[in-house]
């Protein structure tokens, strides 16, 4: 294979087995993959979740439903950054002549992807009673229009693009082909769910090229609405404690507690509380990866917790990212993927009752209040015990424990000091 991969073990795909009602579901965990050249250029960078369901018939007429995670053992001999004729390409095989792959065109000052997911019902393991036996492959447009060259395609919000019996639900994507010299650019062209708008409904729009150092602004075919100013940096409350959960088929598999606070310096000052009454939890529960997105309003914090495999099995956040629209013409973004905070053995959950500050950039910071988190092995929907982070309690005892050994010694100074006196005293009367 021409091209190399890197961080294509990012794709975690636990071996499972389901019975669902309609439809064949293969889920992608985290996909974060680079395709290079030979000179060890990024030509295509691609982080998304995915999901796939497949409606088919069997042999009795009725409808089947079996719901699988993704095999371990992946094949990427189709990925290529292409040549003057073609462009870059994403293939990802596995199992029994499955496929999903994404080619990129270029087309005048812009570029599109073309899905091609090919599936096999021949597969008896995941279609075992198929009416239609054989290669079947369906393709569609994405991201659904073209985005302007040398720009990050960015979308949180969840895509559904269905395709024959196939839908396809995307969601977190950050995608970039035709990378100039290898760089990812610093400009995103951000999809229109992610514009959220307090007023009445605008018309559609095209997707709109959006960065916090960008100045130049396209000018809109027809006027839009103003979107509500962000707070200021003002001195503001603690943020309230919210509760949040994901839950997969068993039950609640993911379980967060916490006051979130974004303070951004960079460009325009910002204090963001997030409001538990309207933040929503989305994400993805996996064994080795779990995902907790929290959104409120224009503002959305993205959790990554791993599990790291030692002789004791432990979890910790390894991955935040930041995305503050500002305006419709400014989209605030920060991203650290070198964390290693929140740590606790896989089974107990992580908690902190002191403020937590944690650095995502220089520029943007999060504090963090009254934490309790478990991304894994949740059991009946319920924390398991805690493991404390350190200190959490002692900033509290210390300064006590400090003030009474200082009372204490004071207090032994003063009877030392008034012992003495006395005694000293007395000798002058007996002379």
């Amino acid at each position: 294979m021409d091209p190399r991969l890197s961080r294509f073990g990012r794709f975690l795909f636990p071996l499972a087995l389901l019975l669902l009602h309609g439809s064949v579901l293969f889920q992608v965990r985290a996909l974060d993959v680079e395709v290079r050249d030979e000179d060890n250029k990024t030509c295509l960078y691609a982080k998304m979740m995915v999901n796939i369901s497949i409606k088919y018939e069997t042999e009795a007429n009725t409808y089947k439903t079996v719901a699988f995670m993704l095999p371990t053992a992946l094949r990427y001999d189709g990925s290529t950054c292409g040549n003057e004729s073609s462009g870059p390409i994403l293939a990802v095989e596995f199992g029994e002549e499955h496929s999903w792959v994404i080619s990129f065109a270029e087309k005048a000052d812009a570029y599109q992807g073309m899905i091609y997911f090919t599936y096999n019902t021949n597969d008896t393991e995941v279609f075992p009673d198929a009416k239609r036996i054989g290669l079947i492959t369906i393709s569609t447009n994405y991201p659904q229009q073209p985005i302007k060259l040398n720009t990050v395609y960015s979308c949180r919000s969840m895509e559904a693009i269905q395709s024959d019996n196939v839908v396809q639900e995307i969601w977190d994507v950050t995608l970039q082909a035709f990378l100039d010299e290898g760089s990812q650019s610093n400009i995103e062209t951000v999809c229109d769910q992610d514009i959220v708008v307090t007023t009445a409904s605008p018309a559609p729009m095209s997707p709109r090229v959006y960065a916090a150092t960008d100045t130049t602004k396209e000018t809109p075919t027809t006027p839009e609405p103003p979107l509500p100013p962000l707070p200021t940096l003002v001195p503001v409350e603690q943020p309230a404690t919210g509760s949040y959960s994901l839950h997969n088929n068993s039950g609640a598999c993911l379980l967060a507690t916490m006051g979130l606070q974004l303070n951004i310096s960079q460009k325009v000052p910002l204090i963001i509380n997030f409001n538990p009454n309207t933040t929503v939890a989305s994400g993805s529960c996996g064994d080795q990866m779990s995902v907790l997105t929290l959104t409120d309003g224009r503002s959305r914090v993205d959790f990554v917790f791993t599990v790291k495999n030692t002789t004791i099995e432990r979890f910790s956040l390894t991955e935040v990212n930041i995305t503050v629209i500002e305006s419709r013409n400014v989209t605030l973004n920060a991203a650290n993927r070198s964390l290693e905070a929140w740590v606790a053995s896989v089974g107990s959950s992580y908690m902190c009752r002191k403020e937590e500050t944690l650095t995502v950039t220089p520029g943007y910071k999060m504090n963090i209040f009254d934490l309790k988190v478990q991304p894994f092995d949740v059991k009946d929907s319920q924390y398991a015990t805690a493991e404390e982070c350190k200190s959490s309690d002692l900033l509290f005892i210390i300064p006590i424990v400090v003030g009474v050994v200082v009372g204490l010694l004071l207090i032994a100074a003063f009877v030392c000091f008034m012992v003495g006196r006395r005694k000293e005293h007395s000798a002058y009367q007996a002379v």
